[in-house]
């Protein structure tokens, strides 16, 4: 952990190495750091963290999907979301994930990004590649695209994704699925956004303003938004208090900010995060998953050795699965995160 690793770069290196997944045994990575006792409620600094698969691209968006008893995530550059279930070889389940067709030039990221399941069971997908919210029915795989125009233009590339109250989705568009970011051709908006989809299908602006909107979560009342920034001279996460009609009612405040790590050079920046039913956030942030407090303060973390770029609760609530880089890997905690 001697460079800090964008994801970019993280790309790159991964590109001379095997693109096969691969289930691992008893091996595991890296080590958990206690910055203060309240971190012994929720995880030992003993627990290892097991390595359950290797060989992705850029492994993101996990989500357990509690009928079936499985974790699905994005490989997104592969365009493949792979299912992970105790006792099974991780496998394909969706392939491709997010675009169909052929890939125009001017898209870097194909794949899906992070991914949520609704009410009504159903895949929620921020489609990279598509630029769009998609619907996936987990028994057809049928896909239904919820959104990808604000006022008639294009989404830049939708990165993450959070189900609120009465079915609105919260979501991130930053220009990383884009070849040429910011400059790219295939750009229609004139800004990075977070948005809101109600659950009539209306979309609404949230934030305009960042430069670099990735990770998104809420607490468990759904009354505060939380907003990754993976922006190296902002790497901050934002937390919005939202109104009874699931809008900001204040500009938001700075919930944490990275930067102290960020200066040690440890691999990663903000990017994706979860909210447990005690408010806590496991943030991924320079060095791997924070645990942070309902008040910002970081507990502790848990490094894997490479950039984290998200995280997901599963099997009983108390098993903490990690996409780093081009891993998978879990570690049990004490504590259940739903």
């Amino acid at each position: 952990m001697t460079h800090a690793i964008t994801r970019r770069a993280a790309l790159a290196g991964m590109a001379a190495l095997p693109l096969v997944p691969t289930l691992a045994r008893a091996e595991t990575v890296g080590g958990i750091t206690r910055f203060d006792p309240a971190l012994d409620a929720v995880v030992d600094v003993g627990t290892p963290i097991e390595v359950l698969g290797t060989g992705f691209k850029w492994a993101e968006g996990p989500v357990w999907v509690k009928k079936g008893g499985f974790l699905l995530f994005s490989d997104v550059p592969a365009n493949i979301a792979h299912r992970w279930k105790q006792g099974a070889p991780i496998a394909p389940f969706l392939d491709p994930s997010g675009l169909v067709g052929p890939i125009p030039a001017g898209i870097r990221e194909a794949g899906s990004n992070g991914m949520a399941v609704d009410a009504a069971g159903r895949l929620i997908i921020a489609d990279s590649g598509t630029r769009a919210i998609t619907a996936v029915d987990l028994a057809t795989r049928r896909r239904t695209i919820l959104a990808d125009r604000y006022q008639g233009k294009r989404f830049n590339s939708c990165n993450d994704v959070v189900v609120g109250k009465g079915g609105a989705l919260y979501f991130t568009d930053p220009p990383y699925g884009l070849a040429e970011g910011d400059a790219s051709p295939l750009k229609e908006l004139p800004f990075n956004g977070v948005f809101l989809r109600t659950a009539d299908g209306t979309i609404r602006v949230i934030d305009d303003t960042l430069k670099r909107p990735n990770g998104i979560g809420l607490c468990p009342k759904k009354t505060t938004l939380y907003v990754a920034m993976s922006d190296e001279a902002r790497p901050h996460i934002l937390a919005y208090p939202l109104d009874d009609a699931g809008m900001p009612r204040a500009k938001p405040t700075v919930f944490h900010d990275f930067s102290e790590p960020l200066s040690r050079k440890l691999p990663g920046l903000p990017d994706g995060l979860k909210v447990d039913k005690a408010g806590r956030l496991f943030a991924s942030g320079p060095g791997g998953i924070y645990v942070l407090s309902p008040e910002g303060k970081a507990l502790g973390l848990i490094a894997t050795g490479k950039a984290a770029a998200n995280c997901a609760f599963g099997e009983d609530g108390k098993t903490l699965f990690v996409t780093s880089s081009d891993m998978l890997v879990r570690v049990r905690l004490k504590t259940p995160g739903w």
